[in-house]
């Protein structure tokens, strides 16, 4: 029986619904955990710097396929790791100008995988939440400063802000003990909301970040659905469903013998709006119709 190795950001609880999807596309591809594939996992729970680590001990198991899904910082970690064994990678980065891949049509090396819009449409969550927020003139932007992906979505924010005239207040946070003052610092700002990097450190702590913001009653906005779905106000980010669906199917076509050089990288463009009504209720806030319209969920 192969073996995969799993690389995780976090714990199996919060990847709980990423597993599931990656479990179907494995299924699709022919494959089912415990009868036709192994797989062996890797938890870094939430310590970034502990992912190469972890890498390294997949990597030395001389597993058949590696799958680092979760971000470019567990695609890096698995990338540092072998320059042999097939990589499957799951981020909402840009893989190229990350270095973890040549080119997306043709990868070349031993890495391909999945990337979804999550990062590239950071500018647009600053949009929708200044049209809840129409009067405002500041906001609040969180970010992780252990993420790679962190300096090119400030820079994207901050042309966002620019061209709405907007002053951004920049917060950092990279552990949870830094939570409530990141929301009180929100307040002391006077800013109009706080808007979420995406960054999965945030996306998997969604309940925790959904309370303290309806806690402070900051309205606030993330990448994942798992967000609005705690309680929290908005998001808008790419569908994690399928591009962790896609990543098992990459492992299992890897699994009968294709090389990850020649498998393209895929990119899922499906992004979606989620609206939680039973929030801005709470908060005091309306939203314009035109947003309500455009939104994949309205959750009431």
């Amino acid at each position: 029986m192969p073996t995969i190795g799993y690389l995780g950001s976090e714990t199996p609880e919060r990847y709980s619904s990423r597993l599931m999807a990656f479990r179907e596309g494995l299924a699709e591809a022919g494959y089912v955990e415990g009868r036709s594939v192994a797989v062996d996992f890797r938890w870094a729970e939430g310590q970034y710097n502990r992912l190469p680590a972890l890498a390294k001990e997949l990597a030395n198991r001389q597993v058949a396929v590696i799958v680092a899904a979760g971000g470019a910082e567990v695609a890096l970690a698995a990338k540092s790791a072998t320059t042999t064994i097939p990589i499957v990678f799951e981020m909402g980065g840009d893989p190229i100008r990350l270095g973890v891949v040549d080119s997306l049509s043709r990868p070349g090396g031993n890495l391909t995988g999945v990337s979804s819009l999550s990062v590239e449409v950071s500018r647009k969550r600053l949009e929708f939440l200044r049209e809840v927020r129409s009067a405002t003139k500041v906001f609040a932007v969180a970010i992780n400063p252990s993420s790679p992906t962190s300096g090119s979505q400030l820079k994207n924010l901050q042309v966002a802000a620019d061209a709405l005239g907007l002053e951004l207040v920049v917060l950092k946070a990279s552990a949870e003990q830094e939570f409530d003052a990141m929301f009180t610092a929100v307040r002391e700002a006077k800013a109009g909301g706080l808007v979420f990097s995406s960054d999965p450190y945030f996306a998997y702590r969604s309940p925790q970040l959904a309370a303290l913001a309806m806690r402070h009653g900051v309205p606030a906005m993330m990448q994942s659905r798992d967000f609005p779905l705690a309680g929290g106000l908005m998001s808008y980010g790419g569908d994690f469903h399928q591009s962790h669906r896609h990543s098992g199917v990459y492992a299992g076509r890897i699994l009968k013998g294709e090389k990850p050089s020649d498998l393209p990288v895929q990119r899922v463009t499906k992004v979606e709006l989620f609206i939680n009504l039973k929030a801005a209720r709470a908060l005091g806030l309306s939203f314009p119709a035109s947003l309500l319209t455009t939104a994949d969920r309205v959750i009431e």
